[in-house]
């Protein structure tokens, strides 16, 4: 379930910002490109969270459902005060429901220090459990200290076989795989996603590529195979972009429960 809030991203009344680790460093208060927020139950980490969702991404992937956030000029310019004084309205709401807060996109790396100046503030002013939903291109970018304010990596894998994820998403696997290390490193704990897109996704090699490389990093606690659809093709086409897979079908049933059980068999808990 999905409630939209922020689509006009009305100015909220907050008072005087905080002193944290991201105004520190740029000595004004942090502001940046936002696309919109809402409020979202069981597809952006555990309970219903609030999720802020940040303009502007580098990967060009052929399924997005959300093109309308590639661009950081598509965003409006927004102050972290506003972003959280929004969310503090939900605060009891979503710590009922066992949920917290998320910093998506777009991809939120691309504006390193106002999605770290959000999650530091959702989590010490607000008491929110904190997830970062990261494709880990730009996982250079984020400083251990943001990384400190973050309970979940929620993070995008999406191919295995090099040439299958430069054709999704225009761009190369190993800034993604290097970051992945970097988490498991950390301790942190790690959601995988896997889109699965019948006949470019899908071949037996890639997901069990995915499948024994997730099992190797030893904190990825939960994998979510997401069945391709097209219910963003209708923005593709209202920016005058072509949607290339609008003949791919979705996947069926069975085809999910059997990436979902190749998962499974490395011992990992995959949805």
């Amino acid at each position: 379930m999905t409630i939209l809030l922020g689509q006009n991203l009305p100015r909220a009344t907050a008072g005087p910002a905080a002193v944290t680790p991201a105004a520190a460093v740029t000595g004004r208060p942090s502001e940046g490109s936002v696309h919109s927020w809402d409020l979202s139950t069981g597809v952006d980490g555990p309970g219903t969270r609030f999720v802020t969702f940040l303009s502007g991404c580098p990967l060009t992937c052929l399924y997005c459902h959300n093109p309308d956030t590639w661009r950081m000029r598509n965003g409006r310019r927004t102050s972290a005060d506003d972003v959280i004084a929004e969310a503090a309205k939900y605060t009891r709401f979503i710590a009922a429901s066992g949920g917290g807060a998320t910093i998506s996109g777009g991809e939120p790396l691309l504006q390193p220090v106002f999605a770290g100046e959000l999650l530091h503030r959702m989590k010490h002013e607000l008491g929110l459990h904190t997830a970062l939903d990261t494709s880990g291109f730009l996982g250079v970018r984020a400083t251990d200290a943001l990384l400190r304010d973050v309970d979940l990596v929620l993070l995008d894998i999406k191919s295995w076989d090099p040439a299958t994820y430069r054709k999704v998403t225009g761009r190369p696997p190993a800034p993604t795989l290097d970051f992945a290390h970097r988490l498991a490193d950390l301790g942190k704990e790690v959601h995988v996603r896997f889109v699965l897109v019948p006949g470019l996704t899908d071949a037996p090699a890639n997901i069990e590529g995915v499948a024994s490389f997730a099992a190797s990093l030893g904190n990825v606690s939960r994998v979510d195979v997401l069945p391709f659809h097209k219910l963003g093709e209708g923005k593709w086409q209202a920016l005058g972009m072509e949607f290339t897979l609008h003949d791919t079908p979705s996947p069926t049933a069975g085809q999910v429960a059997h990436a979902r059980g190749v998962f499974a068999a490395q011992g990992l808990d995959a949805v």
